[in-house]
């Protein structure tokens, strides 16, 4: 890990490494085993407990390390929780497509999270490695993020049946599935063969979109900074809590209007970021400003254009 370059020092790695599978251990031992969905005051609660969790750590990180570090951590954080968030638009589609009852979701998703939080912890190795052996990999970086802001920008918000994907297609070729519902089992007898059920085939498809949405925020963090464990952390930290602000946010998704908007310019702003460090490198400050700012601007848009149109709705009534 030191070939990485990394400021924290190398005992911190397995430290954090090891604390992430306890509490993962944790969330399946206590909170998973109860076989119904979340409430909302229970998800807000768990939500709470992942961010004053990445707060109190980026506190310490910055204690030990500098302000920069912990500046680089906090912004990179923020990058993946709200990408994460858009990330929640697809799970919910899938769970419709699916036909998921809200009792089996929090189990598709407690492995969906551990699958991602594994994939990413390689992705991002994998990437500074990279960054570190051939730096022109950077712009590459950079133009990938670029378009990533395009396209959500102009990508359609017309809702797909993720039920006739083609990687839904290949899985039924090469895996026997069955059409109904197990309990909460990802694979089942039936007929005297052993079949995957509709869970798996969800959590299939969660795997995969993790994997799509990771091309756009791996790079994104290493706009942010090239530090590997900074990456890591940040990125995983966030995803941890992906699973609580499901049940939060899948009744409100469908308000915050401007979000898309808003990832294209963090996306856009972090690509540029990436594309010109070379030449001049804005300062973590100004990019966590930046970053607040979208985040804070999209929020109360979409807040006060709801208000609005409810408003106005109230008022045709009478």
């Amino acid at each position: 890990m030191s070939s990485l370059l990394s400021v924290a020092d190398n005992w911190l790695w397995p430290a954090f490494i090891g604390s992430v599978v306890f509490l993962i251990l944790a969330d399946l031992a206590f909170f998973h085993r109860n076989k119904r969905a979340l409430h909302v005051k229970e998800a807000l609660l768990l939500s709470g407990f992942w961010v004053a969790l990445a707060m109190g750590f980026n506190g310490w990180f910055a204690g030990r390390y500098g302000n920069e570090p912990g500046l680089q951590f906090l912004t990179g954080y923020l990058v993946e929780l709200s990408l994460s968030v858009d990330n929640l638009f697809v799970i919910l589609l899938i769970f419709k497509s699916f036909k998921i009852p809200a009792t089996h979701q929090h189990r598709v998703l407690f492995w969906g999270i551990f699958g991602a939080v594994i994939l990413r912890g390689i992705l991002i190795v994998v990437g500074a490695d990279l960054i570190h052996r051939f730096h022109w990999i950077m712009y590459i970086f950079g133009a990938i993020l670029i378009f990533s802001a395009g396209k959500f920008l102009f990508e359609s918000d017309e809702q797909k049946d993720v039920t006739e994907t083609g990687f839904v297609k290949f899985l039924k070729r090469r895996i026997p599935f069955t059409d109904k519902l197990h309990g909460e089992h990802f694979f089942a007898l039936e007929g005297g063969k052993r079949k995957a059920t509709l869970l798996f085939l969800a959590l299939c498809v969660i795997e995969m979109t993790d994997l799509v949405f990771a091309v756009d925020s791996i790079p994104a963090v290493f706009a942010v900074t090239r530090d590997p464990f900074i990456a890591f952390a940040s990125n995983i930290l966030a995803v941890l809590g992906l699973r609580a602000m499901y049940f939060v946010l899948s009744g409100w998704v469908a308000k915050f209007r401007y979000l898309k908007p808003g990832l294209a310019v963090i996306l856009g702003f972090v690509g540029i970021k990436m594309l010109i460090m070379e030449w001049y490198k804005i300062p973590s400050m100004v990019s966590l400003m930046v970053i607040v700012g979208v985040l804070v601007t999209a929020g109360l848009s979409s807040w006060y254009v709801n208000r609005m149109e409810e408003k106005q709705a109230r008022m045709k009534r009478k």
